[in-house]
């Protein structure tokens, strides 16, 4: 089967590793605690079913390749440098291939840092979430701020390009509070040549351990008016600082945006492997939304079975296709790019939203039109959900 024109939103592989020492009590991620991971036949798994999908989707080029989790960075290094040789046999690769692996400050010391940079990868991103001890502990990190501290320097000094990710709107967080940590944190990054920063408002989702606490009224957040002066100090500072957001929760020193994610809300394709991935593949001229099986030990045994572990593949409609394409673009700053849109949903996006909705939406201050792009606000991609419901038709 062969794959389907590419254009400059890229081709993604992600890959998924579901093992972590603990679990933090917001993470609503797959990932699982295992003592014991066999490390040779997860390596085996995931190079079967990178070859499954590699099969299907000849004729690309890849541009990124993310390794996401749970923690990548407890894998084996020898198992990422051969899921990284494969990949670039089944396809051909990007001059500048962005390879990506997520890692925490208290699991990896500076010689595995080593040892995962030799694997080939190049870009780190790190989830070091607070810089105060008691959040931390709250988040149920296993760092303190002294090894984040230490791990991200070590990161600068070890990788080409490194990102780290802190969480805001946290309990009884104060507005002077968050603009000193951010402070700090972008200094920081500023010192060490760190050129990317991910910061998300902390969410309850359901199913964490954290979401039935605040249920039970364990802790209060930070209520609407103060989430959104949060959100607008954190905007206001990167940008001051030089690291403008290019999505909503993302921000990057020049042109150092995460390509691999880029992707994704560019609407292009991307292979999802290993328990739980998801997946966007247009096969043979269709879209199709790819799930593997999310359970790591039914997973594996799929794998072993029939040399893939997917649950669901799924073609999308045209209007569903459509509709995705509208909802992950506005999440950049830089918006829908209305010719991308119209090579990979097969119509303008005019015949996708509310036309009056737009001139609504333009006039009260919540999206920008221009005959190349249309781009939600500062205020319209704080109220995003509210708008893509008028948007949407």
């Amino acid at each position: 089967m062969s794959g389907t024109s590419q254009g400059d939103e890229g081709f993604g592989l992600y890959v998924h590793w579901p093992f972590c020492l603990s679990k933090c009590p917001y993470c609503d991620f797959n990932s699982h605690v295992s003592a014991d991971v066999d490390q040779r036949a997860w390596r085996d798994a995931l190079l079967q079913e990178l070859t499954y999908y590699a099969a299907r989707t000849q004729g690309r080029t890849l541009t990124s390749i993310f390794f996401g989790g749970g923690t990548p960075s407890l894998m084996d290094p020898s198992t990422a440098a051969d899921i990284i040789d494969a990949a670039r046999r089944h396809w051909s690769s990007a001059n500048d291939l962005e390879i990506t692996l997520e890692a925490n400050p208290g699991t990896v010391d500076a010689e595995r840092f080593q040892a995962i940079r030799d694997a080939g990868v190049a870009r780190l991103s790190m989830g070091v979430q607070a810089l105060n001890d008691a959040d931390l502990s709250f988040l149920g990190r296993r760092h303190d701020v002294s090894q984040a501290r230490q791990a991200w320097r070590t990161a600068a000094k070890t990788f080409s390009r490194v990102s780290f990710d802190l969480i805001y709107a946290r309990p009884q967080q104060t507005v002077a509070a968050w603009r000193a940590e951010l402070d700090e944190a972008l200094k920081e990054v500023h010192d060490h040549g760190i050129t990317h920063l991910s910061l998300y408002q902390l969410t309850m989702e359901q199913g964490t351990a954290m979401h039935d606490a605040h249920k039970r009224g364990a802790f209060t957040l930070p209520d609407e008016d103060l989430s959104v002066a949060l959100y607008d100090v954190t905007q206001e500072a990167c940008a001051r600082a030089g690291y403008p957001a290019y999505e909503i929760s993302n921000h990057a020193k020049g042109d150092d945006a995460c390509r691999h994610n880029l992707t994704y809300w560019r609407g292009g394709d991307y292979v999802g492997i290993g328990p739980g991935a998801h997946g966007r593949l247009t096969i043979e001229g269709t879209p199709c939304a790819t799930r593997q099986v999310k359970a790591p030990a039914l997973w594996l045994k799929r794998v072993k079975a029939t040399g893939h572990g997917t649950q669901e593949e799924e073609e999308l409609t045209p209007q569903t296709r459509a509709e995705e394409l509208v909802m992950v673009a506005l999440r950049l700053t830089e918006g829908l790019d209305k010719s991308r849109f119209s090579r990979l949903a097969g119509r303008p996006v005019d015949e996708i939203v509310d036309t009056d909705a737009v001139a609504a939406l333009v006039q009260d201050g919540f999206l920008t039109d221009t005959p190349a792009f249309m781009t939600a606000t500062d205020k319209g991609r704080l109220a995003l959900n509210a708008v893509l419901r008028e948007l949407l038709v």
